[in-house]
């Protein structure tokens, strides 16, 4: 199973999310064969590590982002992966638009896996302070349980 988590810029929302999910399957499903990465819509950081924010949030709850690099979504993607995450409804939009029709079934966005009573986006914390950091990974971590359960269900292992 392959996973990508999107954003616009794959510094902050993105990366932590694949940083999150990386840690909890590692824990909860290391015999499931996953690869995770993330990416951003746009190419405004490519090459350049998480927002130093990011990093320092995660790394409170023991999470690595520190070798992560930003790079853009590419057309291979879509045909690479088999769940494309958008962390917000934008991206999933711009997703949608970029990929082929018969790889729409794929794009999902986070905060689906979170149950009913999540919002619908992560924001994006780039323009706010620090708690908006840590409004990320809650979020995050509030996801990360369902979609390990999508991810065990299509792998046919429950």
């Amino acid at each position: 199973m392959k996973i990508l988590f999107v954003c616009m810029g794959n510094i902050c929302r993105s990366p932590t999310a694949e940083g999150v999910f990386r840690a909890h399957a590692r824990r909860h499903a290391a015999g499931l064969k996953i690869e995770i990465d993330s990416a951003g819509t746009h190419a405004y950081h490519v090459g350049e590590p998480p927002d130093p924010r990011s990093i320092e949030a995660a790394t409170r709850r023991g999470i690595d982002l520190t070798d992560l690099r930003a790079r853009q979504v590419q057309v291979e993607d879509f045909e690479r992966f088999d769940l494309i995450v958008a962390m917000d409804r934008l991206n999933h939009a711009t997703l949608l638009d970029r990929s082929p029709p018969e790889h729409h079934q794929r794009i999902r966005t986070l905060l689906e896996f979170a149950g009913k009573t999540a919002p619908a986006d992560v924001p994006d914390p780039y323009y706010g302070g620090a708690k908006g950091f840590d409004d990320v990974l809650d979020l995050v971590e509030s996801a990360v349980e369902g979609l390990l359960a999508e991810v065990r269900h299509r792998s046919g292992v429950r």
